[in-house]
């Protein structure tokens, strides 16, 4: 399974890192897992925040890559990878939260390479209406790691490559933004529901803005 890191060196080399103070999530432990959450800026981009679970007798492990771009005009970009029961979960998803519409086309053809990999059907959720086709759902058994790292990684990286506008109308993109992080706490969802359950509401919001997308 990739590491984190490995995925935030892809963003480094385009983008200047800056850490960002994430101590209240020191330690952090909600049901049964424990947490380790870390954020950046990156200049000219926006807000990256990493968090890595691991629980369970270390039978389960889930990493997590969220991408919230404030200074570029792209999607949240959000990545999960969840290793369990002898199985390895990728989801990563795009969600329109542009000003100005672009095209993604080498992101396509990333995707289009991997198409022999077993699909995981992603359900129905109220944030289909603004998931960008571009993005991946797949599971399988260990065999197939190898593969979700290698996709995990040129996903990322198409990504990050797809030229984008400067944003110059802030408050339509914050809004944008605003509409998807929102709409988690307001609707709740699997890890969402976790958190709030856990720390609460307040301070699920609080993360949720300050820490994991930065608005």
């Amino acid at each position: 399974m990739i590491n984190l890191y490995d995925l935030l060196d892809i963003v480094k080399a385009k983008y200047s890192l800056t850490p960002l103070d994430t101590s209240s999530c020191d330690n952090l432990k909600v049901s049964g897992m424990k947490f380790d959450i870390k954020a950046f800026e990156a200049k000219g981009l926006g807000h990256i925040s990493l968090m890595s679970a691991k629980g369970f007798f270390g039978l389960m492990k889930m990493d997590t890559l969220i991408i919230t771009p404030t200074e570029l005009d792209l999607p949240i970009y959000s990545y999960d990878r969840i290793m369990a029961m002898g199985n390895d979960t990728l989801i990563t998803e795009m969600y329109d939260t542009m000003v100005s519409k672009i095209s993604f086309d080498e992101v396509k053809k990333v995707v289009e390479n991997y198409s022999q990999l077993p699909l995981r059907d992603p359900g129905a959720h109220w944030y289909d209406d603004i998931k960008l086709p571009e993005s991946i759902s797949f599971k399988g058994k260990k065999a197939v790691s190898a593969d979700f790292d290698e996709l995990s990684a040129q996903h990322l990286k198409s990504f990050l490559n797809t030229p984008a506008q400067q944003v110059t109308d802030q408050e339509a993109k914050k809004a944008r933004s605003l509409y998807y992080i929102n709409g988690l706490l307001e609707h709740g969802g699997p890890s969402t529901d976790v958190f709030v359950k856990a720390l609460g509401k307040e301070a699920t919001e609080m993360l949720f803005h300050d820490i994991l997308f930065g608005i």
